[in-house]
């Protein structure tokens, strides 16, 4: 988000709390914080000295046997990294690519979307619609024959229409795009076992601010949901995309090593894992207009909410930003701020510069910390 990146006071909070998503430990190490053993005066830290300066003196080839292969590793590592870079951004510069075959978004997604956008909206539309995706119709029978939304408890639904007949319209305008969301996210975040779940959380809770957020200025809920949810699409394909392809290029090397009895190599190859610094410029530099470019996509032309990605992505003050867009973007600051602040990662001076650069006013500030934005209400009548 330009708002953000160019912002030279703001673009470090704002990579922190992207940093977060990855692990706590790498957003920790972004704010300077650093996990210090001190041993001074201590017998150890004396023993320490002394074995060193018996190798500085002693060992000399040891030390440069281990310096080069310190410079082994950084220049296999460097290579290797270049490649899995070169391999991503070709897959990121091809988005009708991370459209149909990273993400897989079906042609029924945005038919779906569309048709809750009006008013004239009928489950008999949807009906074909969701069938036609088995993922979403499982998630819709699910979903009823939880026990807090079961007609009776003696009678389990089994039929997609009788389903979304009995969700309703309104629930769905929630259901949907939740589900869609929770669709592409990835299988797996390995070896960042966390990142799943904040992509979720982050992504439902800004889905849920913005609603909230458009319900007080008098704008379409739904409009601010669904582009609070798909914000977070290239988030998502990022993710999904530079984990895969480093995980295909790290296994296919580690065979070639092995294959051709390369132990050094091998060994070498094995130690490191995916560099966390690699996946936040990706993320960074490249998620917000991967977002734009598959809602476009999408061809939405009911649900407008196309303008308000592309703000989110280009834009680069708030001012020039449609309504939408900024409503989403005090979303991201607020759930941003929140999440560093629950972790103790942000100052009340850096708490301040974020919030106001969007100018989220007090009352807004109150009104999201009294909403719940971490769960979706349903009211089955």
């Amino acid at each position: 988000m330009q708002i953000f990146e160019n912002n030279d006071l703001v673009a470090p909070i704002y990579k922190r709390a992207m940093s977060l998503m990855i692990s706590k430990g790498f957003a920790e190490k972004q704010s300077g914080k650093v996990s210090v053993a001190v041993h001074q005066n201590s017998e150890q830290a004396n023993r320490r000295r002394e074995l060193l300066a018996v190798e500085e003196e002693a060992n000399k080839n040891k030390i440069i046997q281990a310096h080069g292969e310190s410079f082994f590793t950084e220049q296999v590592m460097t290579k290797f990294f270049t490649h899995v870079t070169t391999e991503v951004n070709k897959k990121f510069d091809n988005k009708e690519n991370l459209y149909n075959k990273i993400l897989k978004i079906e042609d029924a997604i945005p038919s779906i979307m569309e048709i809750l956008s009006v008013r004239a909206a009928s489950i008999n539309r949807i009906i074909p619609l969701a069938k036609s995706l088995p993922w979403l119709a499982n998630e819709l029978i699910n979903l009823v024959n939880k026990p807090q939304y079961r007609k009776r408890a003696d009678v389990q639904v089994t039929d997609a229409s009788l389903a979304l007949s009995y969700i309703g319209l309104d629930n769905l305008k929630l259901v949907m795009p939740t589900f869609m969301l929770k669709h592409w996210l990835p299988n797996s975040t390995a070896p960042y076992t966390l990142m799943k779940r904040k992509l979720w959380n982050d992504s439902l809770a800004v889905a849920m601010s913005s609603s909230v957020l458009a319900k007080k200025a008098g704008m379409d809920e739904f409009s601010a949901f669904a582009a609070g949810m798909f914000s977070h699409l290239g988030l998502i394909a990022v993710s999904r995309c530079f984990l895969t392809t480093y995980s295909e290029l790290h296994t296919a090397e580690l065979k070639a090593a092995y294959e051709n009895k390369d132990k050094k190599l091998h060994d070498t190859l094995v130690a490191f894992d995916a560099s966390p610094d690699l996946l936040i410029e990706q993320l960074i530099t490249r998620s917000s207009k991967i977002s734009a470019d598959l809602v476009e996509l999408m061809r939405l032309d009911r649900l407008q909410i196309t303008e308000a990605i592309f703000d989110l992505a280009y834009t680069e003050t708030l001012e020039k930003m449609c309504p939408l867009a900024q409503i989403v973007t005090k979303a991201k600051a607020y759930v941003a701020f929140r999440s560093l602040a629950k972790d103790d990662l942000i100052s009340n001076d850096e708490a301040k510069l974020l919030l106001t650069t969007v100018r989220i006013t007090p009352q807004e500030i109150n009104l999201l910390k009294k909403s719940d934005i971490d769960h979706i209400k349903l009211n089955f009548k």
